[in-house]
């Protein structure tokens, strides 16, 4: 798809979740027709054909800076800023009027409308109960999927939202192994793990001498990605004095390495999540409003576990599924009525992540079976709480079932690595979800715990531990 087509892309999704008051502006004619910006707050939202205007138009006869407009909680107030060919509402010139949702007006030769989100039209729920590694049987998780599977067709740039272990990740992933770049590289970009100073390099590569210690030239991630898809986790981390280089990225489809005066061209497709509400940092200042617009062409909001908790039986499932088959001795691997009343009395603050987590280790550490080492928990409190001493607790309590049956070696790792996941997942919730937070409380540095968290992505424990059990930073 090529970039015009992409920017002709409409949001999909119905309403924009968490945004009282947004409003759209529609572009109805030229080259860009069909394409839609979000219009935020009361933040004054320039339409003009400079590169810095929020709203950029291909239109020769648009100013530079043609027109501001504020939206005033459902009312737009339009203000032409000098224009050359000016602003008309009706066939009449105007240099300032209050427009509402509906009205249609004109800069140049491009037409223009206001309108509310909530008549964009709703896609109905998807007949499937899972897309990628992303499951469920429920409304909410249905209607997600009916937008993932529509992007997955599109070269459209998409915004995943949701709180921390919703499966951001995986919703990227899925929607790249079901698109036409399945088979080429999918690369991912964790911007708030990145030191400040190294995001530029990270993304957009550098030459030699660029820095201190560039003893060689680099690509960046956009690079590397060319051709298949870049995802930018935690997009809301990206500092100020950067994101108008990603935007010119985004708009251009060049990167320029750090200490080049070249521009290279790149063919990818962008996907970015956040676990923040974008919507809030553009109206406070902290994250730009036409990027935001730019990356939300698609947007897509992953709902909490604890919003669509008649997916529990299906997820508990599907996680016993990814288990080893145990003996009868060890304790049988169930999903009792008992054990859903148990999954389903708690609200899950990490989501299906903490989900996966209590299942595994619930089913690992008892050898008494999995409704058993559930109530264990429960019993103990919230399992939150206790997260971090599963491995202990579950332990004295219920013996260590089939890590009796490894070699010591291997059973020593298990077990570690599975203290040191549910460690880290409990440091990174006390820490709402700020990892380098968590890390400085934990007295780690931040890779190491990014190391132990991406087996949580995974699902398996692939990282390799020294002879002394203990990571190598």
């Amino acid at each position: 798809m090529s970039e015009s087509e992409e920017r002709n892309t409409r949001i999909l999704g119905g309403r924009i979740e968490g945004a009282e008051g947004v409003l759209m502006i529609r572009i109805l004619s030229g080259e860009l027709k069909g394409s839609e910006a979000i219009l935020l707050g009361d933040e004054p939202f320039i339409v003009g054909s400079a590169f810095e205007a929020t709203l950029r138009l291909p239109d020769p006869s648009v100013s530079r800076k043609h027109i501001e407009l504020t939206n005033l909680g459902g009312i737009v107030h339009a203000k032409d800023l000098n224009s050359t060919n000016g602003c008309f509402y009706e066939g009449t010139r105007f240099s300032e009027l209050d427009l509402s949702p509906g009205a249609t007006f004109k800069v140049g030769e491009t037409e223009l409308q206001i309108v509310a989100p909530e008549r964009l039209d709703p896609i109905p729920p998807s007949e499937a109960t899972a897309f990628g590694n992303l499951y469920g049987k429920s409304r909410k998780m249905r209607e997600v999927f009916a937008i993932l599977e529509r992007a997955a067709r599109t070269d459209a740039t998409v915004l995943v939202s949701g709180e921390t272990g919703t499966g951001k990740e995986m919703a990227a992933e899925a929607i790249h192994r079901n698109s036409r770049r399945k088979d080429e590289p999918f690369i991912v970009v964790d911007c708030a793990s990145i030191p400040v100073n190294l995001i530029e390099s990270e993304l957009f590569g550098h030459v030699k001498g660029a820095y201190t210690n560039a003893i060689s030239d680099r690509i960046g991630a956009f690079e590397a990605a060319n051709g298949g898809t870049i995802f930018l986790d935690e997009i809301g981390e990206m500092p100020a004095a950067l994101q108008p280089r990603l935007l010119r990225a985004l708009e251009t489809r060049t990167v320029k390495k750090v200490g080049s005066n070249d521009f290279t061209p790149v063919d990818v497709r962008v996907i970015a999540a956040t676990n923040r509400e974008l919507e809030t940092e553009v109206a406070e200042g902290r994250f730009r409003s036409d990027l935001y617009f730019r990356l939300a062409v698609v947007r897509v909001n992953l709902p909490p576990l604890r919003d669509r908790r008649e997916d529990i039986p299906l997820l508990a499932r599907t996680f016993l599924m990814e288990l080893p088959r145990r003996r009868k001795s060890d304790g049988e691997l169930d999903i009792t009525p008992e054990t859903v009343a148990t999954l389903s009395s708690h609200n899950w603050p990490g989501n299906v992540r903490e989900l996966r987590n209590v299942i595994h280790q619930a089913a690992s550490l008892s050898s008494e079976g999995l409704s058993v080492a559930l109530q264990l928990r429960r019993d103990a409190g919230d399992f939150s709480n206790d997260t971090k001493e599963i491995a202990v607790g579950l332990s004295a309590a219920q013996g260590f079932g089939g890590y009796f049956d490894l070699p010591y070696k291997d059973a020593r790792r298990s077990m570690l690595e599975a203290f040191e996941l549910a460690y880290a997942r409990h440091a990174v919730e006390q820490a709402g979800g700020n990892v380098s937070k968590a890390a400085e409380k934990a007295e780690i540095h931040r890779n190491v715990l990014h190391r132990i968290l991406a087996r949580d992505k995974d699902g398996h424990g692939s990282t390799q531990e020294s002879d002394d059990g203990s990571d190598e930073e």
